[in-house]
Protein backbone atom coordinates (compact mmCIF):
# COMPACT_ATOMS: atom_id res chain seq x y z
CA UNK A 1 0.00 0.00 0.00
CA UNK A 2 1.42 3.14 -1.00
CA UNK A 3 0.81 6.25 1.60
CA UNK A 4 1.33 9.52 0.24
CA UNK A 5 2.82 12.28 3.11
CA UNK A 6 -0.84 14.31 3.26
CA UNK A 7 -1.97 11.01 4.65
CA UNK A 8 1.22 10.78 6.87
CA UNK A 9 0.76 14.09 8.10
CA UNK A 10 -2.86 14.10 8.97
CA UNK A 11 -2.79 10.77 10.51
CA UNK A 12 0.14 12.02 13.02
CA UNK A 13 -1.73 15.68 13.73
CA UNK A 14 -5.29 13.37 14.39
CA UNK A 15 -3.69 12.96 17.80
CA UNK A 16 -3.77 15.64 20.87
CA UNK A 17 -0.36 13.95 22.33
CA UNK A 18 1.79 14.83 19.04
CA UNK A 19 0.33 18.07 18.14
CA UNK A 20 1.26 19.39 21.80
CA UNK A 21 4.65 17.83 20.89
CA UNK A 22 4.73 19.38 17.85
CA UNK A 23 3.60 22.74 19.97
CA UNK A 24 6.32 22.17 22.10
CA UNK A 25 9.18 21.88 19.12
CA UNK A 26 7.78 25.07 17.33
CA UNK A 27 9.16 26.71 20.49
CA UNK A 28 12.56 25.19 19.62
CA UNK A 29 14.55 21.84 20.15
CA UNK A 30 13.85 19.72 23.25
CA UNK A 31 15.13 16.21 24.41
CA UNK A 32 13.49 13.63 24.23
CA UNK A 33 13.21 13.74 28.21
CA UNK A 34 12.00 17.33 28.09
CA UNK A 35 9.35 16.31 25.71
CA UNK A 36 8.33 13.78 27.76
CA UNK A 37 7.61 16.02 30.84
CA UNK A 38 4.12 16.89 30.61
CA UNK A 39 2.35 14.23 29.71
CA UNK A 40 1.48 11.07 32.45
CA UNK A 41 2.59 8.06 29.91
CA UNK A 42 5.49 6.32 29.96
CA UNK A 43 8.74 6.92 28.12
CA UNK A 44 8.29 4.44 25.19
CA UNK A 45 4.68 6.24 24.29
CA UNK A 46 6.31 9.17 23.72
CA UNK A 47 9.35 7.37 21.58
CA UNK A 48 6.28 5.90 19.87
CA UNK A 49 4.70 9.55 18.80
CA UNK A 50 7.64 10.73 17.61
CA UNK A 51 7.95 7.88 15.34
CA UNK A 52 4.83 8.27 14.16
CA UNK A 53 5.60 12.13 13.67
CA UNK A 54 8.94 11.44 11.94
CA UNK A 55 7.83 8.59 9.45
CA UNK A 56 5.52 12.02 8.58
CA UNK A 57 8.18 13.94 8.52
CA UNK A 58 7.28 16.80 10.96
CA UNK A 59 10.10 15.83 13.16
CA UNK A 60 13.85 15.16 12.90
CA UNK A 61 15.75 13.60 15.77
CA UNK A 62 19.43 13.44 16.54
CA UNK A 63 22.01 11.94 18.86
CA UNK A 64 23.80 13.72 20.93
CA UNK A 65 25.59 11.12 22.83
CA UNK A 66 23.57 9.36 24.87
CA UNK A 67 21.03 11.77 24.39
CA UNK A 68 17.69 12.33 21.46
CA UNK A 69 17.21 15.89 20.45
CA UNK A 70 13.98 16.45 18.21
CA UNK A 71 13.26 19.70 16.54
CA UNK A 72 10.34 20.61 14.38
CA UNK A 73 10.10 20.17 10.37
CA UNK A 74 7.09 22.16 9.62
CA UNK A 75 7.75 21.83 5.57
CA UNK A 76 4.67 18.74 5.77
CA UNK A 77 2.78 21.28 7.16
CA UNK A 78 2.26 23.58 4.49
CA UNK A 79 1.36 21.20 2.31
CA UNK A 80 -1.73 20.06 4.22
CA UNK A 81 -2.04 23.85 4.92
CA UNK A 82 -2.79 24.08 1.24
CA UNK A 83 -4.78 21.29 1.18
CA UNK A 84 -7.11 22.79 3.39
CA UNK A 85 -6.93 26.07 2.23
CA UNK A 86 -9.03 24.58 -1.32
CA UNK A 87 -11.39 23.74 0.69
CA UNK A 88 -12.06 26.73 2.81
CA UNK A 89 -11.93 28.54 -0.86
CA UNK A 90 -15.21 26.25 -1.80
CA UNK A 91 -16.99 26.71 1.09
CA UNK A 92 -16.68 30.66 1.65
CA UNK A 93 -17.62 30.46 -2.04
CA UNK A 94 -20.79 28.22 -1.56
CA UNK A 95 -21.51 30.49 2.06
CA UNK A 96 -21.43 33.67 -0.69
CA UNK A 97 -23.50 32.31 -3.01
CA UNK A 98 -26.36 31.43 0.20
CA UNK A 99 -25.97 35.01 0.96
CA UNK A 100 -26.34 36.37 -2.25
CA UNK A 101 -29.59 34.14 -2.69
CA UNK A 102 -30.92 34.90 0.83
CA UNK A 103 -30.59 38.76 0.08
CA UNK A 104 -32.55 38.49 -3.30
CA UNK A 105 -35.12 36.52 -1.51
CA UNK A 106 -35.66 38.95 1.24
CA UNK A 107 -35.94 41.60 -1.51
CA UNK A 108 -38.70 40.16 -2.97
CA UNK A 109 -40.15 39.60 -0.33
CA UNK A 110 -40.12 43.18 0.76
Amino acid sequence: MVTNSLDLTFGALADPTRRQILQTLADGNSTVGELAEPFEISRPAISKHLRVLERAGLVLRAQDGRVSRCGLEATPLKAASEWVEQYKQFWEGRLDSLARFLEEDKTEKE
